[in-house]
């Protein structure tokens, strides 16, 4: 085993540390782990994304169930057009896709550069949203949550497209939607956006690309057992490290990550 492969290996348990300590985030280091640690190309690498994000968000979406942080009917509603998104995009966008999408002069812009440019792109916000400071407002009484359904159906479609496109869970877009297109509190925001990353994430992997691609499962099943193993380590550093202070230290190194792939991509 090459010492890159090894490398990668100790990131998927890092990234399964992260989400356990700090209760997200970590996931969006999947693919460039993928692409640049193991050399796996970018179809397969967002596919992959898909299915250890699914089941990351999975586990932790689970744990906020428990803790009855999880409002499934907002979940049903926004994961229906979310699940949509992905699926058509998976199913029929990417495999569709051409090496080179353009030509300018010597510069072949390739779809390679799309999907990991897009990608690198959507590390800015997700970084942004690690890095500011969240204020729980407490709730005097609970809210009635009203639904936007057309914006609703809007945003899923959207979301599942980048989600489909890029491999990430795209909580970041999720959260917001939920707190001002369905009034939902915070802390119920996020317990829901996991189980919609979770269902969106592995039913985009299961109907599209698990059908018309040749899978690595058990290297598939090994990365993700990993990350598994990452997620109970980090709950149980969290009983003793403040996951808040390091969650601002995580985005900024997303933001090093992000401008790393740009280079990388469209540079080398």
């Amino acid at each position: 085993m090459e010492i890159l492969e090894i490398l990668g290996y100790v990131c998927a348990l890092i990234i399964g540390v992260s989400l356990g300590l700090i209760g997200g985030g970590g996931s969006i280091l999947a693919v460039p782990i993928l692409a640049y640690l193991f050399s796996i190309e970018e179809k397969a690498a967002t596919a992959y994304s898909l299915f250890i994000v699914g089941a990351s968000a999975l586990v932790g979406g689970i744990k906020q169930h428990f803790k009855g942080y999880v409002d499934w009917k907002t979940a049903i509603v926004f994961g229906i057009p979310a699940i949509i998104g992905v699926s058509i995009v998976r199913t029929f966008v990417v495999p569709a896709l051409p090496n080179v999408i353009f030509t300018f002069g010597d510069f072949d812009f390739t779809r390679r550069m799309v999907m990991f440019g897009l990608f690198a792109l959507l590390m800015f916000p997700a970084a942004y949203s690690m890095i500011k400071s969240k204020k729980d407002k407490p709730l005097d009484k609970p809210k009635r949550i009203k639904y936007r359904h057309l914006l609703i159906l809007i945003e899923g479609l959207l979301v599942g497209a980048i989600t489909g496109l890029i491999g990430a869970g795209g909580g970041f877009l999720i959260i917001p939607a939920l707190v001002i297109l369905a009034n939902v509190e915070m802390k119920v925001a996020i317990g829901t956006s996991l189980i919609i990353i979770a269902v969106k994430s592995l039913i985009g992997f299961f109907l599209g690309d698990a059908l018309i691609m040749e899978i690595d499962w058990m290297f598939l099943f090994v990365f993700t057992l990993l990350a598994f193993i990452g997620i109970f380590i980090g709950s149980y550093l969290s009983n003793f490290i403040n996951g808040e202070k390091l969650k601002k230290g995580f985005g900024y190194f997303i933001i090093v990550m992000a401008i790393f792939i740009f280079y990388i991509e469209f540079f080398v």
